[in-house]
């Protein structure tokens, strides 16, 4: 059996939010966030530690930090010199 998905409104619309759900629930490892960032794996594990706006947001799974692809871009985006 052939199963489908109706999407309504604007094509290129659904495309670009499927493309942005898709990147906001992607989990990045340390290492991942240090390429994506071209800094040391010390720099993200001390961004972590840090408290208020210079934190970088992540989520803590046991031992193993990961982090939301889109919540890194816009951290990033916040850091941003005007």
């Amino acid at each position: 059996m052939e199963s489908f998905t109706v999407q309504f409104g604007n094509p290129a619309t659904n495309a670009a939010t499927v493309g942005q759900k898709a990147r906001d629930e992607r989990l990045l490892t340390v290492q991942e966030v240090a390429n994506l960032l071209h800094v040391p794996i010390s720099w993200v594990y001390e961004r972590t530690r840090r408290g208020g706006t210079d934190q970088l947001p992540h989520v803590k799974l046991g031992k193993y930090l990961r982090f939301e692809e889109g919540a890194v871009i816009d951290f990033i985006r916040k850091q941003r010199c005007a």
